[in-house]
């Protein structure tokens, strides 16, 4: 475990305030805040998450946490997730943990977003480091891979011959760029293609990013 993720998970929960509907997100530093947040509970917090991943769900319930679905509530108070990489501007790369589309969803009907990093995922540019995972129907899927690569890219079936599944039953592709230097027309392209359900480009969604360093968390706040 790593402990500048477990700083960024702590100083995160530090924001939740009892009565809160949760977004839980997916991924080994979520992982951390979930625990966490199953302390609070444990101590009296009257708390109700929304899990992003079957994964998340299974963790929430070890621990006691009270789930709800986004259908039975009007909003979410505060989502806690974590990211691959984190631009200046607050734009994210996720999805490597492969649930970016209910991610997403949950982060578009939440009043704010907490992302938690290392300092390792902050990056001057998108897509240098980490490949943008695109999340597709399994029908036709060469076909659509063959239109992303067309935005130039190279993309790879994650898992190959035996390909991953998402919880939504849909494959991966993680699509490497030189680099990703107008992320918002990516999205709108990406997103215009037939066969593609979702795509890793989180733009405005999150409001705070904690990063965990060697001097402890530090909480920045988008402009």
């Amino acid at each position: 475990m790593s402990e500048k993720k477990l700083q960024a998970a702590r100083k995160a929960v530090e924001f939740v305030k009892d009565g809160m509907v949760l977004g839980l997100g997916t991924g080994s530093t979520t992982r951390l805040a979930v625990d966490e947040i199953g302390k609070l509970v444990a101590s009296g917090y009257k708390l109700v998450g929304i899990p992003t991943s079957i994964e998340t769900e299974k963790q929430a319930r070890s621990l006691g946490i009270p789930l709800t679905t986004l259908d039975q509530v009007k909003e979410i108070d505060l989502t806690i997730d974590g990211a691959d990489e984190v631009d200046p501007r607050f734009r994210l790369i996720k999805g490597l943990g492969g649930a970016l589309l209910r991610e997403k969803i949950v982060a578009y009907h939440s009043k704010e977003e907490i992302i938690i990093v290392d300092d390792s995922k902050m990056v001057d540019q998108l897509g240098v480091k980490t490949p943008l995972p695109i999340e597709v129907i399994p029908f036709s899927h060469v076909r659509t891979k063959e239109a992303i690569e067309a935005l130039g890219c190279v993309a790879s079936l994650r898992g190959g011959d035996r390909p991953f599944v998402t919880d939504n039953g849909n494959y991966i592709y993680d699509c490497k760029f030189k680099v990703i230097s107008e992320p918002e027309k990516i999205e709108r392209d990406l997103n215009s293609i037939p066969g593609v359900v979702e795509n890793g480009l989180f733009i405005g969604l999150a409001s705070r990013v904690v990063v965990g360093t060697e001097k402890g968390a530090v909480v920045k706040e988008r402009a």
